[in-house]
């Protein structure tokens, strides 16, 4: 998957779930979405690999499952850097549950893509 389909595909993971879920996120408007988006990809190539590393061992420990907190600290730092007026959560564990959501909406549409190459 392209950055620039990601970028989308997060976007659109964000209004849906702000929709699905309207007591646990809240999305301002599309361009916080896409904001958002474009925030979390940055954190995810600059500090989610520093943050797997350091959780290595719970990781391991939980046979992968810290991840998704990882990934939910991970979205409440985007949260904080586009503010949480403009894109939130109402705690962490909506954030964990947003970030298993999410986690799956990527690797269907991943998969979906990786499909369309190999025919």
């Amino acid at each position: 998957m392209t950055y620039f389909q990601r970028i989308v595909v997060n976007t659109l993971t964000f209004i849906s779930l702000s929709v699905i879920f309207p007591s646990m996120i809240h999305v301002r408007s599309i361009w916080m979405a896409i904001v958002a988006a474009f925030v979390l990809s940055i954190l995810n190539m600059l500090v989610k690999p520093v943050l797997t590393l350091l959780s290595l061992p719970f990781t391991l420990l939980t046979f992968g499952l810290f991840s998704f907190i990882v990934n939910a600290a991970i979205l409440k730092m985007t949260s904080s850097f586009v503010g949480e007026f403009n894109f939130g959560f109402s705690s962490f564990g909506a954030a964990v549950l947003m970030a298993v959501i999410m986690s799956i909406v990527n690797a269907i549409v991943s998969e979906r893509n990786m499909d369309k190459y190999n025919e």
